[in-house]
């Protein structure tokens, strides 16, 4: 079995300041082996927002594999937006782009879906897919293939289609073809599961589509910050979403979800 802590959206610049050490609390206490930062670092690319991005992940267990979100691109200088749009991301949080992480069970790999052009979309493109393909074609079937982006696969009900990164389904059908199991995603500030096989209709494939809240962020979008921490142990998937009790002061299990593997691809169990 394999542990996934998956937190997104923690907005340094603009986060709940009373969770942060208790956050980091609960994933040290979960000891994970792996921690999945799906974007949004910083409210505006500033590089003491950056900063204090990097001493929070610091102390977060390792490894990890961290991509940017469209909050981590600067703003307001269009300079920088257009002609260094991650500079700061590379200098304090990671130079790497495309992360990647694998052992026997699982191979989890790491998109940038942010763009200068756009403001709050993302986007993902063919090179981005082919690697993606590349890659998870090297492992045997058992292992569990996950693709972590920031921009969503899939939206819970009653969000718009332009929430959806641009090319999703053209990544979508390229990646059923390798076997992509789980897609991790946050910018919507919103908690949800859902099968990939809703939307796209992909015959003999259905991947778990997961969309973590803000794990800091005082934009909680109706909800209380939240991560979640996803256990596999093929053919079974559980994803636990852990969520801010106030009133204990802490973050505490609030659900769990479990799936099974079959010959369709993923469903609830």
């Amino acid at each position: 079995m394999r542990s996934i802590v998956h937190l997104s959206d923690i907005h340094f610049g603009r986060v709940n300041t009373h969770v942060i050490s208790p956050l980091i609390d609960a994933i040290t206490r979960i000891d994970p082996d792996l921690v999945a930062v799906s974007g949004d670092l910083t409210q505006r690319a500033r590089s003491h927002q950056f900063a204090e991005a990097r001493a929070f992940l610091d102390r977060l267990p390792k490894p990890q594999i961290v991509v940017p979100g469209n909050h981590d691109v600067p703003l307001h200088n269009v300079f920088a937006r257009f002609a260094q749009p991650l500079t700061k991301y590379r200098r304090y949080i990671t130079g790497e782009l495309r992360p990647f992480f694998h052992d026997d069970e699982i191979a989890v790999l790491g998109v940038n879906t942010a763009r200068s052009l756009t403001i709050k979309g993302g986007r993902i493109n063919k090179g981005q897919v082919a690697w993606m393909r590349d890659r998870f074609s090297e492992f045997d079937p058992e292992v569990v293939r996950i693709v972590v982006t920031h921009h969503p696969f899939d939206l819970p009900e009653g969000h718009d289609d332009r929430h959806l990164v641009g090319r999703a389904r053209m990544a979508m059908e390229a990646l059923a073809v390798c076997g992509a199991d789980m897609f991790l995603a946050g910018h919507l500030h919103v908690s949800h599961t859902t099968y990939s096989a809703t939307r796209y209709k992909i015959k003999g494939h259905s991947a778990l589509v997961v969309q973590a809240g803000t794990a800091a962020s005082d934009r909680g979008r109706g909800e209380e910050n939240s991560f979640n921490v996803v256990r596999v142990d093929r053919p079974r998937i559980t994803v636990e979403r852990f969520a801010w009790l106030p009133e204990r002061n802490e973050f505490g299990l609030t659900t769990t979800e479990d799936f099974r593997h079959t010959s369709d691809g993923w469903i609830g169990m």
